[in-house]
């Protein structure tokens, strides 16, 4: 506490930043790890593992297809509407932007003047017994109202965008060598949070891909805050994805993370066959909070590091103990200088990372989050849940905001069932004599079924929100 005062006060005295911005130290063996100059003075460090396939490899299963139809439209009030155009329902709004699910069919909604007359009848009275009665009191009741008929008027969509594609997705096994694992850390972290997925699954056989953010782990630190833009940080995962992407590759994202997933996925949708967001929030555009702590000077914040290190223990790890400050400093965690990380808070400007764009995406996503989290409601990820087209949902009650530290056999089970998970879909018999009527019929009706199977998305009623967000 008295060192990080120290270097506050020298910081304002000479102008100059306390924090040594270099890559931290590390003792790790190099086997394994790579630094890639992605930009010219700008080098990362990345984990790559590469499994050794003695064995014969497996061929890849042929999984099933899932029929990925739908309309999403924009009113210029905001308003957006999700229906989902697969044959089971014909046309089922999936979700409104105020969080109520619609009725089939309604894109655009008619607005009708509902002002009545106070002196004119009810067809519907009970005192109004006869035919002559009632077709009298319509007359009288429609000449009556004829000055004010009710005004109709069609809303006109902002934007509307149509979704029309189908998705082959099969299980992903460590014998396979087209699949590739990418995991991706959020503010503050490293590829060391990562340790215990990336000995799990390579020790099964998947090639792991873990890579240090710019300015944390032991990739350079630019003194400059262009280099931690959303854009910049998106530019270099894009260039390490293309580097060790594979036929078949699955993104794991962790916070903010997981908008660098969603940037992927939404980009290379037949490169990425399924993806993963632990902890990353509801599908929000970024924008920096004006009222922050994180814009205050690099040098009040190296004062308040002891306090901002103590606050994320406590509001990301369910439990305060040494086992949980232990892992904060074997892991590498929220140990960044006070300038990338005001850089990295002060960055997070991403305005087309909406409602819209997040439900463009139609890859398969597990969704994990810790129900201790303080930082991401799970308010947040129902919501997200509700928007992706293939979403599933799962709630780990003794995990937090690091819940991957915290519950790592429980999120290593679950990503390996969500690796090894594939459509149920029956295949379709194969012809070996013309058919008959009957078995036409059949068939067709065969086919009606498949074409209605798709994983269940998980529905969750959401909470009102805001538009913008920060991720941590």
């Amino acid at each position: 506490m008295l060192t990080s005062l120290v270097e506050g006060l020298f910081c304002c005295l000479t102008s100059k930043s306390a924090n040594v911005v270099v890559p931290v130290e590390t003792s790790e063996p190099a086997d394994g790890y790579e630094f890639l100059e992605v930009k010219p003075g700008r080098i990362l460090r990345v984990r790559h593992i590469t499994p050794d396939r003695t064995l014969e490899e497996e061929t890849m299963s042929v999984g099933g297809s899932i029929s990925c139809k739908r309309k999403i439209t924009v009113y210029r009030n905001g308003q957006l509407y999700i229906e989902n155009l697969g044959e089971r329902t014909n046309s089922e709004t999936k979700s409104s932007q105020n969080g109520q699910t619609e009725a089939n069919n309604t894109v655009e909604v008619e607005l009708v003047d509902s002002v009545k007359t106070s002196d004119a009848p009810d067809l519907m009275d009970p005192k109004l017994d006869t035919q002559e009665a009632r077709t009298g009191a319509a007359a009288s009741a429609g000449k009556d109202e004829l000055p004010q008929q009710p005004k109709k008027s069609r809303r006109k969509p902002k934007r509307t965008v149509v979704i029309d594609c189908e998705r082959q997705i099969s299980s992903c096994k460590g014998t396979h060598s087209d699949v590739a694992l990418f995991f991706i850390h959020g503010v503050g972290g490293s590829l060391d949070i990562w340790g215990n997925q990336m000995d799990f699954f390579s020790r099964l056989g998947y090639e792991v891909i873990a890579l240090d953010l710019a300015g944390h782990g032991a990739s350079s630190a630019p003194h400059i805050a262009a280099a931690y833009t959303f854009y910049a940080l998106a530019e270099d995962i894009r260039l390490i994805f293309r580097r060790y992407a594979r036929k078949r590759n699955i993104l794991i994202g962790h916070s903010y993370g997981v908008s660098f997933c969603s940037f992927l996925a939404h980009e290379y949708p037949d490169q990425i066959h399924k993806m993963v967001m632990i902890n990353g929030g509801g599908p929000t555009a970024l924008e920096p909070s004006v009222c922050s702590i994180f814009n205050l000077p690099t040098c009040v914040l190296q004062c308040l590091t002891p306090l901002l290190a103590w606050s994320f223990l406590k509001a990301g790890f369910a439990r305060q103990g040494a086992k949980e400050k232990q892992l904060l400093r074997e892991n590498n965690a929220f140990n960044v200088s006070s300038f990338v990380l005001r850089a990295m808070m002060s960055g997070q400007y991403w305005p087309e990372g909406d409602e819209v764009y997040h439900a463009e995406i139609t890859v398969p996503t597990l969704l994990v989050h810790g129900m201790h989290d303080r930082f991401v409601p799970v308010e947040e990820d129902q919501r997200m849940a509700e928007i992706l087209l293939l979403a599933f949902l799962k709630v780990l009650e003794d995990g937090s905001h690091m819940v991957m530290m915290e519950c790592p056999e429980a999120v290593n089970t679950l990503l390996h069932e969500f690796l090894l998970w594939e459509p149920a879909t029956p295949l379709l018999p194969k012809k070996t004599r013309p058919e008959t009527a009957k078995a036409r019929s059949e068939t067709g009706k065969v086919a009606t079924d498949l074409a209605t199977v798709r994983p269940a998305t998980a529905m969750q009623p959401s909470s009102n929100r805001t538009d913008t967000k920060v991720k941590k």
